[in-house]
């Protein structure tokens, strides 16, 4: 349903199975869900391709949708730019689930090409002054363009939406960045005939999560603690940005800290586990940087600040501490 082990394995618990993995791996063959079943749609929305095909077996979809709003706001930008003739850039990663949803939507309104990251952006950018031959953009963009694209007429006007969990600073810096190429080429009172402005389509609860850790980024600490699911787009973007500053581990619940001198805890650089002993320094008292990502639930961030501050002899309780507050 969402990228947080945690929630997915209490939702199984309950007797929900799922249908394929985040990477799209079936699970239950489709000639196993029958009418009578209850698809629920989850956060990141699902192609018009599913959505269709549930359809035709006479599956209730919109009942069960628990599309964000905040992707579907991206999908109405998405359908209005190609419907005014823009192509529509996605800044995402090609086989997340949302991109692939937002893919799907967006290339049934219009021209559409992903962009996995700015390097990616600057070899479209090649594409958009002219400086490449089209036929090496099939094999640049391979898997990543819609049906019958041509760089050479589908670049002249565009629009840049994205993937929510992206790092909005990242996808701002994509969009400047491809705008000046449109001022470069056609000059900047061209402008508006081909960049589109799509800057209300970023995720509130993605940017305010970002924009607190850029604050947390200021504070002095011994370390830093994020919590999230390891499948997670934005929480390992928090970690990504809290490793500039802090020696960072990235948890998905108190049960990765086995005791005050062992920690298991997720590299998402290698895309493995790691064990860190003595990772809480011997010294009092201890800063601590804790955050998570949108997705984890408040009650998981709870149970790690509650076990951490049980390995301090004489620390406050957490109720103590809000009322001080109150």
């Amino acid at each position: 349903m969402i990228h947080n082990q945690e929630v997915n394995n209490d939702l199984q618990g309950r007797g929900i199975r799922f249908i394929m993995d985040t990477d799209g791996k079936q699970f239950i063959p489709w000639d196993d869900i029958q009418k009578e079943d209850i698809v629920i749609i989850p956060a990141f929305g699902t192609t018009l391709e599913i959505e269709h095909r549930l359809l035709d077996k006479g599956i209730e979809v919109q009942k069960y949708n628990t599309t964000c709003p905040f992707v579907e706001k991206v999908w109405n930008r998405s359908e209005k730019l190609g419907g005014e003739n823009y192509t529509i850039v996605i800044h995402g990663k090609p086989n997340h689930e949302e991109t692939r949803a937002t893919f799907s939507h967006s290339a049934n309104s219009g021209k559409s090409v992903i962009v996995r990251d700015m390097h990616d952006a600057h070899r479209l950018g090649d594409y958009i002054l002219g400086t490449k031959n089209k036929e090496t953009f099939f094999q640049d963009f391979s898997g990543k363009y819609s049906e019958n694209f041509d760089p050479e007429k589908d670049l002249l006007r565009i629009g840049v939406v994205n993937q929510t969990t992206m790092l909005a600073t990242e996808t701002q810096a994509i969009a400047d960045y491809l705008k000046q190429l449109m001022i470069r080429r056609y000059g900047n009172g061209e402008l508006k005939n081909h960049f589109a402005d799509t800057r209300d389509t970023l995720c509130y609860a993605t940017n305010d999560n970002q924009d607190a850790t850029y604050q947390l980024l200021e504070t002095d600490a011994d370390l830093a603690l994020v919590i999230g699911g390891y499948n997670s787009s934005n929480t390992s973007h928090i970690a990504e940005l809290c490793e500039q500053k802090f020696p960072t581990y990235f948890i998905n619940s108190e049960n990765e800290i086995k005791s005050p001198s062992e920690i298991h805890h997720f590299n998402y650089h290698k895309k493995d586990k790691q064990v860190t002993n003595n990772f809480l320094p011997s010294k009092t008292p201890v800063k601590i940087v804790l955050t998570s990502g949108a997705s984890c639930p408040d009650t998981l961030v709870d149970r790690v600040m509650t076990k951490i501050v049980s390995f301090f002899d004489g620390a406050k309780s957490v109720e103590s501490v809000m009322l001080d507050f109150d």
